[in-house]
């Protein structure tokens, strides 16, 4: 990376101005995406994330994009200009989905645009959404059952030049129209995806003009070596230790009966400013859909050490710069072998390794890193597909949002409630019911939060929700790949584990049955899902807890009057209906084995 020669050449005053514009012109690319899209995962959930990286292929910002996606934009950017070389030209426009070249996952439609300043390609502008339909062979984009790419059946695009000199390659488009589920719906992301990106591009092109490219090229060079600076600096705070955690996804059929245990190991050098992890130590490949990508797997421990750092260091290369991670072919984190599948590449493990390096650096000690978050794509986060009547029959696809799981305690907070997924870090939108009723066949008859399903601590972790809707099609296909059935989200420092993920079938007759954690289900027309996701894990002991934090639980709903007595040891009387519930200080200090 280039580093400043000398000290008088950085301003801090342009470098923030500067830094401010490009996360603003990020966000004018978010927005485009979110009001142009047509479908409801992209402008209702917000499944998408923008970026923009440098000509030499570096990631320079990303504003809000979720963690999972723009973490390994530089790696797309460079499987661009190493495919394209030469030929790159003014006017392109790229589209790449391959998890082995640097995506995330299949499902992942990513828009590149080289940005040219005088003819210098100095900017790459990024556009990554999340697809209702890829062509999988099941209407999907999580084929959690695929042994390998084969049978996941998408179209991959390993950075495919789909416009040239501004004009469209339509021989993809056809690709893309006869395979995909959704033609319409698809077409409109498409375009929305490269209108996107081409915002970015013409917003660069005038803050080159509006501070010349000298100024430009300078800014990058300094706000780089500042990112790794900051990183620096957070890294001298810490002490010099390993770190290691363990953890287990959940069991899948007969493909995987126990599960995939995991296990991140973290070696942190304050004296040299670095951070190692390694993540060698994990199984081999999988034979279905739960291999992170080499995306992925860096995004995710990239994600844990920033939710556990300085809050202000920049995301960027400058930053990453100084975290090295180590992986190794052929394993199921990280090092996928071909044609070995990543279809849940962005989620279960993901998932489970965000968790993995938080919690970890809650072993340094009190104050540090936070517990596990809320796991798991169930019921509320399906992907529903079939034909609506209301429309002659026309087809539809869609992942659903209606739901979160459970937000991680810290050591200074409780967890949001709006969480929604580790890889996603609170940053996508839940679903509108109103639209979703809309736009399928479908009734939802409920969202609710479940009290006392938050992992108990100091700090407590958010509570599950849960979700009921019945199909009002004649066949309505639910697809979903959850995790945290078996082994929940652990708290740190003495917290307690959030409530498991559930999930149940009703009949049209009234019956009911359970449902395992993977589900691929055809419901027929009144018949229901119930699911409910994680909680979230909390951190430090419950009995540490300020007993009005605890009354205010249970006021608010999070927490039953029992909860709070057996875990938390505080004593409440009066009742919550008539406002009358209060503290009992003196059995409280005697169930928590002092005074008052």
């Amino acid at each position: 990376m280039a580093t400043p020669t000398q000290a008088e050449d950085f301003d801090p005053y342009m470098t923030a101005i500067l830094a401010n514009r490009v996360d603003g012109i990020i966000r004018e690319m978010t927005n485009t995406l979110l009001r142009a899209a047509r479908s409801g995962v992209i402008n209702s959930a917000r499944d998408f994330s923008c970026s923009i990286c440098t000509g030499d292929n570096q990631l320079l910002a990303s504003a809000e994009g979720l963690p999972i996606h723009i973490f390994g934009s530089h790696m797309q950017a460079r499987t661009m200009t190493e495919n394209a070389g030469a030929d790159l030209r003014e006017g392109d426009c790229y589209l790449h989905n391959d998890p082995y070249s640097g995506n995330s996952h299949a499902g992942d439609h990513t828009f590149l645009v080289p940005v040219f300043i005088d003819g210098e390609h100095l900017f790459t502008t990024v556009a990554k959404a999340h697809q209702a339909d890829i062509g999988n062979a099941l209407p999907t984009t999580y084929m959690a059952g695929a042994r390998d790419q084969y049978e996941e059946g998408a179209l991959i695009f390993p950075a495919v030049k789909i416009q040239s000199n501004y004009t469209m390659v339509e021989d993809v488009v056809r690709m893309c129209r006869s395979r995909i589920r959704v033609p319409d719906q698809w077409y409109g992301d498409f375009l929305a995806g490269i209108g996107s990106a081409r915002i970015g591009e013409r917003r660069l092109k005038e803050l080159c003009a509006k501070y010349g490219k000298a100024t430009i090229k300078a800014f990058i060079k300094h706000w780089m070596h500042y990112a790794e600076q900051r990183m620096v600096a957070a890294i001298k705070t810490l002490p010099a230790v390993t770190l290691t955690n363990t953890g287990n996804h959940d069991p899948f059929g007969t493909l995987l009966p126990d599960g995939i245990p995991l296990k991140a190991s973290i070696t942190i050098d304050p004296g040299d400013g670095y951070i190692d992890v390694d993540l060698t130590e994990n199984p081999d490949n999988v034979a279905c859909g739960f291999n992170q990508s080499e995306a992925c797997a860096g995004a995710s421990v990239m994600a844990g050490i920033f939710n556990s750092i300085d809050a202000d260091v920049p995301r960027n290369s400058g930053s990453f710069s100084r975290i090295r991670i180590h992986i190794r072919q052929g394993s199921v984190c990280g090092g996928p072998e071909f044609p070995a599948s990543c279809s849940l590449a962005t989620t279960n493990v993901s998932d489970r390794m965000v968790n993995l390096v938080q919690a970890a650096f809650a072993q340094i000690g009190e104050g540090w890193g936070l517990a596990e978050g809320g796991i798991g794509m169930g019921a509320g986060c399906a992907v529903v597909s079939g034909r609506d009547p209301r429309l002659n029959g026309s087809p539809f696809v869609n992942q659903l949002f209606l739901t979160n799981s459970g937000g991680p305690a810290s050591a200074v907070a409780d967890g949001w409630v709006t969480y929604g997924l580790p890889v996603a870090a609170g940053l996508m939108y839940r679903d509108s019911v109103e639209i979703d009723e809309l736009k399928h066949p479908m009734e939802v008859q409920y969202l609710r939060l479940i009290p006392g399903t938050g992992g108990a601590g100091r700090f407590r972790g958010a509570p599950s929700m849960e979700v009921s809707y019945v199909a009002r099609c004649p066949r309505m296909e639910v697809i979903w790949p959850c995790d945290g059935t078996h082994f929940p989200p652990e708290g740190a420092r003495g917290g307690q584990a959030g409530a498991r993920a559930e999930h149940r079938l009703l009949r049209a007759d009234g019956t009911a049955e359970p449902l395992p954690n993977i589900v691929v289900l055809a419901l027929a027309e009144g018949e229901t899902v119930e699911g409910r996701h994680t909680g979230g894990g909390g951190y430090g002991n419950p009995l540490e807890r300020d007993p009005r934090r605890v009354l205010h639980d249970v006021l608010e709903g999070w927490e039953t009057p029992e909860r709070a007595r057996d875990v938390y040891g505080v004593c409440l009387t009066g009742l919550r209906e008539d406002d009358s519930l209060a503290i009992d200080a003196e059995e409280t200090g005697r169930l928590r084995g002092r005074t008052p």
